[in-house]
């Protein structure tokens, strides 16, 4: 890494942008997001909170007022998730980026020992897993330093931006893609293949709230058709750059796309309950040369999923598994 982006921090230069997303949440909510961040052992020069308001009916600063010396508020017309986070990456100037959701927050003593790291190792990624309470006892440890597509090659991505810090130098150009809901799905494994020194753990450090309402528990026709729609638009975009790859980097794509696309057929299974529906779309991933699954070593999940899916008798009866026909 270039000298000018490792530890310590000059005064002007926070160490952590905290990249808050919100829409029509209860502020209620916003604030314990804010309390989580504040809790954290950073000074407020090593600290930069970016709220970001993707267009609220209501404002949620008036019920913010004490947070406001502590935060840019920055409030945008309605385009979604992707383009709230972007606006994020363009306003922010710390040295790693963190996204956080307005509704879900991190637990402070999990992410304190992040923090610790991020100070001692100067990585360019740390990685650790979601909590379901906002609460979390587990002992850290890290493992590490690995190169992200190493780690590509070995397990399974976790694509959600709420599950690791990364260093902001690593965008460039990378952006979330705007206009659709899986935006994860494309962006994390292509920020991955740019880190060279990435830590892990299998620790708690952000709690992911499930509400009622949230844009993952959206259950309509309109919504289902759109997220496998989008999810086949990200599926050819990675299968395009992979083409484009050198061997080790494509190896570690490949994975990711072998596991999002077992992904999209069982989510058509269970989203839809439509074989017909099922036909038509693998007939699509078969066109592209994405399915059948390769035959891959990855996990008894996929081996499992690749052997029943290869055929129209075996999908028929995955999914009457599935719907205990």
């Amino acid at each position: 890494m270039p000298t000018d982006e490792m530890l310590p921090q000059t005064e002007t230069t926070p160490l952590i942008s905290f990249v808050i997303t919100t829409y029509n949440l209860p502020p209620s909510l916003l604030r314990e997001c804010l309390d989580s961040v504040m809790a954290l052992p950073l000074s407020d020069a090593e600290r930069e909170i970016v709220l970001v308001d993707d267009g609220s009916e209501h404002s949620p600063m008036p019920e913010l007022s004490d947070y406001a010396d502590h935060i840019l508020y920055i409030r945008k017309q309605n385009g979604g998730q992707s383009t709230a986070r972007n606006t994020g990456i363009h306003c922010c100037h710390g040295t790693y980026i963190q996204f956080i959701d307005g509704d879900d927050l991190l637990i402070s003593d999990v992410y304190a020992q992040c923090i610790g790291l991020l100070r001692r190792e100067s990585p360019d990624m740390v990685l650790w897993r979601y909590s379901d309470k906002p609460e979390n006892d587990v002992a850290v440890s890290f493992e590490g330093p690995q190169e992200g597509a190493e780690y590509m090659r070995h397990y399974n991505l976790r694509v959600g931006p709420g599950g690791y810090v990364f260093r902001k130098s690593l965008l460039m150009g990378l952006r979330f893609r705007e206009g659709i809901i899986m935006e994860d799905e494309e962006f994390t494994p292509l920020l991955f293949l740019r880190v060279e020194r990435l830590f892990f753990t299998d620790a708690k450090a952000y709690y992911y709230r499930q509400r009622e309402g949230s844009t993952m528990h959206k259950r309509d026709s309109g919504w289902i058709e759109k997220r496998l729609d989008n999810t086949l638009t990200v599926l050819l975009n990675l299968q395009e750059k992979a083409d484009r790859m050198p061997y080790a980097d494509r190896e570690a794509l490949q994975r990711r796309i072998d596991q999002l696309t077992m992904d999209y057929v069982y989510n058509i299974m269970t989203l839809t309950g439509d074989q017909q529906c099922l036909e038509e779309r693998v007939s699509v991933l078969h066109e592209h040369g994405l399915f059948p699954l390769p035959d891959r070593d990855y996990t008894t999940k996929y081996k499992w999923f690749r052997r029943m899916t290869k055929t129209a008798t075996g999908r028929k009866f995955v999914m009457r598994i599935l719907f205990k026909q």
